[in-house]
């Protein structure tokens, strides 16, 4: 099989690269261009999934200002051909038997969000594809899927509520699992277009800790949610006390970072962990409380990400409003570990039980909402 090239040389550039040595370890990489943030991932295959060798995340905000203009803008622009720049260079390091880069809500929505790409392609050498709400959806649910089986969250569910609360669009993935099979499938899915950037530049950064704004915060989105709920019926699994609830955002691995009372953000603590809802919404209260100068002060947050947590609170409890399961599964993870273990899968040429079902929705679901319509 010949191998993509690799990187080398400060402009990205692909060039070919000789094989790796007999025995050497195959690396993988993921590039995420989000709408908030862009990552990047190095990791080599084990015998329980994957290794991480490198990684690399700064918040670009490529969708600030996108949902008043449509379009994505010139700094926003700048700060992200930036960071990809450094993924080119981070990239350099390793020689990596395959690359895959994916764009979401931010490019999808914009007007001009194919043109940035191609310019990203010409200085930077990434092809980076975008993809749908259900790609979206479905590589958070093979990011968790051992999490949605793991023993000690309880006895056994044979349902998973996913949400993944993005920049530009929050992922809501409504899942079948089997966990003596150890199979997920996608029952539905919903891309809803609110995020933590649209959100707060709808309802205003500066009025964000006010509680009146707050709530219509909350009460927009859960308006967005109602259809979803009519169509797949899930508050009866929940009170049948079959549903997990899996978050995947920065904004439930806040929360469960003050309640953990972390002096600073602690990934190993934080993902995996069983997040009580009451503590939740305590911890929502909190950040309230400690208003815009203390949530940018708290050490788990930083200047940078305090304008937009508030609105992340907002979604995660419209959600919760809406789905009230008693706990709530946290998971730092997301679409770069999706992407690195399907590239380990096909590398082996060989897909299990568990992750074709993963992937795969009923002929008769394959239409299933997406708010965005795409």
């Amino acid at each position: 099989m010949d191998r993509p090239p690799s990187w080398t040389g400060r402009s990205g550039r692909f060039v070919l690269s000789s094989p790796l040595a007999s025995g050497e370890e195959d690396l993988f990489a993921a590039l995420d261009l989000g709408t908030n943030n862009c990552r990047l991932m190095v990791a080599t295959q084990t015998a329980g999934g994957f290794r991480v060798v490198d990684s690399y995340s700064r918040m670009v905000k490529l969708g600030e200002g996108l949902h008043h203009t449509g379009k994505l803008h010139k700094a926003a622009m700048d700060r992200t051909m930036e960071a990809l720049h450094i993924c080119a260079e981070r990239l350099n390091r390793w020689p990596v038997r395959e690359i895959r880069a994916v764009a979401t809500e931010a490019c999808r929505r914009a007007e001009n969000g194919q043109d940035f790409l191609q310019h990203v392609r010409q200085q930077t050498g990434f092809d980076i594809k975008i993809i749908s709400g259900r790609e979206e959806a479905c590589l958070a649910v093979e990011s968790c899927a051992n999490l949605l089986h793991n023993p000690r969250f309880g006895p056994p569910r044979n349902r998973a509520l996913l949400f993944d609360i993005g920049g530009g669009s929050t992922e809501i993935a409504w899942v079948r699992t089997d966990s003596v099979r150890q199979t997920e499938e996608l029952i539905g899915y919903l891309s809803l277009p609110v995020g933590v950037i649209t959100l707060s530049e709808q309802f205003g950064h500066a009025q964000s800790t006010d509680d009146r704004a707050y709530r219509k915060m909350v009460d927009y989105t859960r308006q967005h949610l109602r259809e979803f709920e009519n169509v797949y019926r899930i508050k009866p699994e929940i009170r049948r006390k079959q549903t997990r609830l899996i978050g995947t955002s920065g904004t439930v691995t806040t929360l469960a970072s003050l309640i953990l009372n972390l002096p600073r953000y602690a990934r190993a603590a934080v993902d995996g962990s069983l997040l009580p809802a009451s503590s939740a919404r305590l911890a929502v209260r909190t950040l309230q409380k400690m208003g815009a100068t203390g949530i940018a002060r708290h050490p788990c947050i930083g200047p940078d990400r305090a304008p937009f947590v508030l609105p992340g609170c907002a979604i995660f409890e419209a959600i919760h409003d809406v789905w009230p399961v008693e706990d709530i599964i946290v998971a730092d993870r997301g679409l770069r570990d999706g992407m690195v273990l399907r590239m380990i899968r096909g590398k082996s040429g060989m897909a299990s039980r568990r992750n074709r079902a993963s992937l795969s929705i009923p002929p008769h679901l394959r239409h299933s909402m997406q708010a965005t319509g795409l």
